[in-house]
């Protein structure tokens, strides 16, 4: 077992030489991580530091409408950590994994993103995504699975396929439910989106988004059982999460409404 070990970490110093360097900025009192690159891939507001600056960031915790006492929560894609640290701080009762697989970027969390350190709710572990939903150790363990997987480039989806989306789907608890950003170029989004949609649809009994912020984010909501929706109970809940959690929830109701119009 320390011999596997010990290539697992050699394997990951080797990986860590080829992906893209992490650098950081700050404006108007928001320091924003980058990879090799202008693009943003995270965010935090340095006088509130465990809260979600980015509204599609905010979109990605809209299970919190459909599930109220998760015992896991997955992130793939660890960003500024913010989704990491939310879920740790106000969900005290549940375990939260974050998969990213540049060390880079974990050492950045840390030193300046006020990431916590490992404990027995919280592992952040350095590794593929695909190898962790593939792993069937780690199936049926979750009750929700957040994805925001992108390279320095940004522009699609770095796991999109079906079989990908399958394996998060086995990666779920019976009733699990999952959140992803769909962001691209604008040149090929809507592609992209599509394609997206389109396989989350084969593995998942009921998928919704809400309509695009930030440019080019669109947040999907996929279930692996379709939930009765109510919303009147949805809005009630709404509430509650704006008063304890200071977020927009009311507005992802209202997406959700829309959504179901214009897909009716």
């Amino acid at each position: 077992m320390q011999k596997m070990g010990l290539n697992l970490y050699k394997a990951n110093q080797a990986a860590s030489t080829e992906l893209p360097e992490v650098t950081i900025a700050e404006h108007l009192g928001v320091r924003t991580l980058h990879l090799s690159s202008d693009a943003i891939q995270g965010a935090m507001r340095m006088a509130m530091p465990d809260q979600i600056e980015l509204e599609y960031v905010q979109q990605m915790m809209m299970w919190m409408l459909f599930k109220t006492e998760p015992q896991h929560i997955v992130q793939l894609g660890l960003g500024a950590a913010s989704l990491t640290k939310f879920c740790y701080r106000n969900f005290p009762l549940a375990r939260v994994t974050a998969i990213e697989l540049n060390p880079k970027v974990i050492a950045t969390c840390h030193l300046h993103f006020k990431l916590p350190d490992n404990d027995g709710r919280l592992q952040v572990l350095c590794m593929n995504a695909l190898d962790y939903v593939n792993d069937s150790a780690n199936h049926g363990q979750a009750d929700v699975l957040q994805i925001d997987l992108y390279d320095a480039a940004a522009e699609a989806p770095a796991l999109s396929s079906a079989a990908f989306y399958q394996a998060c789907a086995d990666t779920l608890h019976e009733d699990g439910m999952l959140t992803v950003n769909l962001f691209g170029n604008p040149h090929n989004y809507e592609a992209n989106c599509n394609a997206n949609i389109a396989a989350l649809q084969e593995a998942f009994d009921a998928v919704v988004w809400l309509p695009l912020v930030h440019d080019a984010n669109t947040v999907a909501i996929a279930f692996k059982q379709a939930p009765a929706v109510d919303f009147e109970d949805l809005y009630e809940r709404a509430t509650a999460i704006r008063l304890t959690c200071k977020l927009p929830a009311a507005k992802w109701v209202n997406g959700l409404k829309e959504w179901m119009i214009e897909h009716a």
